[in-house]
């Protein structure tokens, strides 16, 4: 299949380009679209005419894209037809080097997933949340209280980033004061290394870097006398994650780095932004904070931080009157299914009291749904109460700058500013 031409990039010309190139020139995987914020209209059609369309990246090969609500749960609830291994491909439609694979448990089938999920759950259970509620709460006014008034800075690396490698240094506990370190690995995981100086190997010794310091930290806590209640020891005690290879302890310690970063910091970012793109619905927040937990739930909904999740179909099966074959990749795109007209009205809006805010996609279903989710839920409850304490309005300056990828749906840079 031949790579579709170069597109215009005005938001008139991408809607009008969207519904008038051939189906199978549409690939919603490029990473332009994302970056430019252009991506809808083609997502649009797709759920409308072919919710279920095999697609052509130049990277990531010949892949199906799912698009439809309903399509990508059936997707998302039958891991026995679709694999996430990572012996089949893993969960993002980049293939890995076979020389360089990093196992981990949401790139794994029942019942090695199970085991070792179940390793880490204790972490993020109720019981742990309410004891780190007064902390996040703490952090969060410092975080604020630290911010200029009336001038321009920027909230991603001083607000999304800060709050979200605070709390991923208490999981892993983590030398606070190299925090930022877990961010810079978490960016280098999506990184695409054409854009590094150095490709492929650059990027490899920067996560094999990541490998080193945690073995460290993995090694500490083994001959501890007093272990802790963190991620770390947790794997170093779980039967299905003491004995792991390098590799593959690798593989879930970058699992849960970007699971707690990426997804959170920008959901973050996206509130703010969000919130000045639908003034009227800041507006009614700040009259009624006990719309904050709906709002939650919304601008998850409504930014979809993680774009797709790749599986691999075990055998032939029929989904939506559309034949996938054995061995075939297909692209669950939550961020299409948060937008399903179908499914949530005026779907492309931000509506804080939205009555099926919940009902948002974007931390999967079935077995692989997202551990940590009311953790993120709960930090950004927070960050908007402790807002609404301080600030009248946090007003966007410019358009963000966007990560370049179809997977982490993201921010690097956003200038705002807090009224003096």
């Amino acid at each position: 299949m031949s790579q579709a031409v170069a597109e215009p990039q005005t938001d008139i010309d991408h809607a009008e380009r969207a519904w008038s190139m051939p189906l199978n020139e549409i690939n919603p995987a490029r990473r332009d679209l994302f970056q430019n914020d252009v991506i809808w209209p083609y997502f649009e059609r797709l759920r409308k005419e072919a919710p279920v369309h095999k697609a052509y990246d130049e990277d990531f090969g010949e892949y199906w894209s799912v698009t439809r609500y309903e399509d990508i749960m059936a997707v998302d609830t039958n891991h026995h037809v679709f694999s996430s291994d990572w012996t089949h491909g893993g969960i993002t439609l980049f293939d890995a080097a076979e020389d360089f694979r990093l196992p981990m448990f949401i790139a794994m089938d029942p019942p090695k997933h199970d085991q070792q999920r179940i390793t880490v759950q204790p972490i993020v259970a109720p019981n742990n949340l309410k004891n780190w509620e007064g902390l996040i709460r703490e952090r969060t006014g410092f975080v604020l209280d630290s911010l200029p008034r009336g001038e321009t800075f920027d909230w991603v690396d001083n607000v999304s980033i800060e709050l979200t490698t605070m709390m991923l240094a208490t999981l892993f506990d983590f030398p606070f004061e190299e925090r930022r370190k877990l961010t810079f690995w978490s960016d280098m995981v999506t990184t695409d290394p054409k854009t590094l100086k150095g490709g492929v190997e650059e990027k490899r010794g920067h996560l094999l870097a990541c490998l080193e310091y945690f073995t460290g930290l993995w090694n500490e806590r083994i001959n501890s006398d007093t272990p802790g209640n963190d991620l770390i020891t947790m794997l170093t005690r779980g039967e299905s994650t003491k004995n792991m290879d390098p590799m593959e302890y690798l593989g879930n310690i970058i699992l849960l780095i970007v699971g707690g970063n990426d997804t959170t910091r920008n959901s973050m970012t996206a509130s703010v932004y969000g919130l000045n793109k639908f003034p009227g619905e800041y507006d009614k927040l700040i009259a009624d904070p006990s719309l904050i937990p709906n709002l939650s739930s919304e601008i998850i909904r409504w930014q979809t931080p993680l774009a797709h999740m790749r599986r691999t179909a075990l055998e032939d099966i029929e989904l939506n009157g559309t034949m996938i074959k054995k061995g075939d990749k297909v692209a669950m795109w939550y961020v299409s299914g948060n937008r399903d007209a179908d499914v949530f009205e005026n779907a492309d809006d931000i509506i804080i009291d939205r009555p099926n805010a919940r009902r948002q996609m974007s931390f999967g279903y079935g077995i692989h749904r997202c551990v940590g989710n009311r953790l993120g839920e709960l930090q950004i409850k927070i960050l908007w109460e402790e807002i609404l304490k301080r600030f009248p309005k946090i007003e966007l300056m410019e358009e963000p700058t966007r990560t370049p990828g179809c997977f982490v749906k993201g921010y690097t840079y956003m200038p705002v500013r807090i009224p003096a």
